[in-house]
């Protein structure tokens, strides 16, 4: 662990609104994925947990308490090197984590639940299968109501026309976590064997009809919040969870590149936000861009803007992946942000961005953090991956490769 008194030797490259507080190396695993979920543990303590990028680490414990002095207190091995556990979330003592395997076929891919009310010992629950012919099983996690996790995953009884379309939007009844069930599931028409609709069409640089972000929310449980990757973004009624149903699609794909990654609606200003996920190196697939949408018809979003991005001449040559990707999607647990006039979003080698979206008209950056390349890391740039915002406005994003967990307050 880096010490905060070192704080001074992590290199930057740019920053502004924010200050560097702490920064920890994850015991030398520095690669987080797209999982980051702050607990409130039974004895007061704040465990930030963290989904690793791949193997061979699964997922790590921070103890958070003191921000300034972050403290690996946990850390898990995968069973092998064919899978990742790239998502994860906490609802209170619970964690689910995702497991996708990097071939068809392959074991584990499913979802594990843990007991984390000991954050040191992480106790297995129970197992969800999802592996199968055709399945790698797990990508993404949204678990956020202790009663159903939302997820895009493969099963054993789908078979996708297109290899490339495994992972459907599934939700699984986890009120008993000791015998999760599945309640439901959807995928675009079209892209299932069986299917009466005609296979869609493929983009240029095709990478899927699927599933990636199932966000749904409390203040609207009969809603998700779907991102389908090539597919577009969906607004979906599940009131019947057993037969979700599309209310709404925006695509902008084609003519830009694909790759929906995360609808996040603002419920209070009639809004959504929806990013796209670069997945390219050296702005091979740019524009990746993140969208401001005008919800007010849930059945017909409208486009009002896009975030401002930084110049695509100098970041697309400063190594790997330059485009957006996450978001801070304000999960609703108390230990987390929730403002829908801040964004908070992870550009890879763009780092992190801060955006004040008060006018949705025109959108205006406030704040940056872009880390230089960590010592030993395979890229030349910093690839921050996610990113997370507390309730008392401390800000945690974590680079994808090597450079851990970066730590800033808002100074807005």
């Amino acid at each position: 662990m880096l010490d905060h008194t070192r704080v001074a030797d992590v290199k930057i490259d740019l920053i502004s609104g924010m200050k560097l507080i702490a920064h920890d190396p994850i015991a030398g695993f520095g690669g987080i994925g797209e999982g980051m979920s702050l607990q409130k543990a039974p004895d007061g303590r704040r465990i930030l947990w963290l989904a690793h990028e791949g193997p061979p680490k699964n997922f790590s414990g921070v103890d958070v308490t003191d921000p300034t002095r972050p403290k690996v207190i946990v850390q898990t091995d995968l069973p092998h090197n064919r899978v990742r556990s790239n998502s994860l979330e906490t609802t209170g003592d619970l964690m689910a984590v995702a497991y996708q395997s990097y071939q068809h076929g392959e074991q584990p891919a499913g979802i594990e639940l843990f007991d984390i009310s000991v954050p040191e010992n992480p106790r297995s629950i129970s197992f969800f299968d999802c592996s199968g012919p055709h399945s790698r099983g797990v990508h993404q996690v949204w678990f956020v109501d202790g009663e159903f996790v939302h997820c895009a995953a493969g099963a054993p009884d789908f078979t996708p026309r297109n290899p490339l379309d495994d992972q459907p939007y599934r939700i699984i009844d986890v009120r008993n976590p000791s015998k999760p069930v599945e309640a439901g599931r959807w995928w675009m028409p079209g892209t299932a064997e069986g299917d009466d609709a005609a296979p869609p069409p493929r983009l240029k640089i095709d990478t899927g009809i699927r599933c990636h972000n199932t966000n749904v929310y409390p203040a609207r449980p009969d809603r998700a919040y779907v991102g389908y990757i090539d597919g577009g973004f969906f607004v979906m009624d599940i009131s019947d969870k057993s037969r979700p149903t599309v209310i709404s699609r925006f695509s902008p794909n084609p003519p830009f590149p694909g790759f929906a990654h995360t609808l996040m609606p603002l419920f209070g200003r009639d809004l959504a936000v929806a990013s796209h996920e670069c997945i390219h190196d050296d702005g091979f697939d740019w524009p990746k861009l993140t969208w401001l949408l005008d919800i007010r018809c849930e059945d017909n979003p409208v486009a009002l803007s896009t975030l401002p991005m930084p110049s695509f001449e100098e970041y697309s040559r400063k190594g790997g992946r330059f485009g957006c990707h996450n978001l801070h999607e304000n999960p609703p647990r108390d230990t987390a942000l929730h403002s829908e006039n801040l964004l908070f979003s992870t550009l890879f080698n763009g780092g992190l961005r801060v955006h004040d979206i008060s006018d949705p008209l025109i959108p205006r950056e406030v704040g940056a953090f872009v880390p230089a390349a960590a010592p030993g890391a395979r890229l030349p740039a910093t690839q921050i991956n996610e990113v997370y915002v507390d309730e008392n406005g401390i800000v945690y994003c974590a680079d994808r490769h090597a450079g851990g967990l970066y730590i800033l307050e808002l100074d807005l």
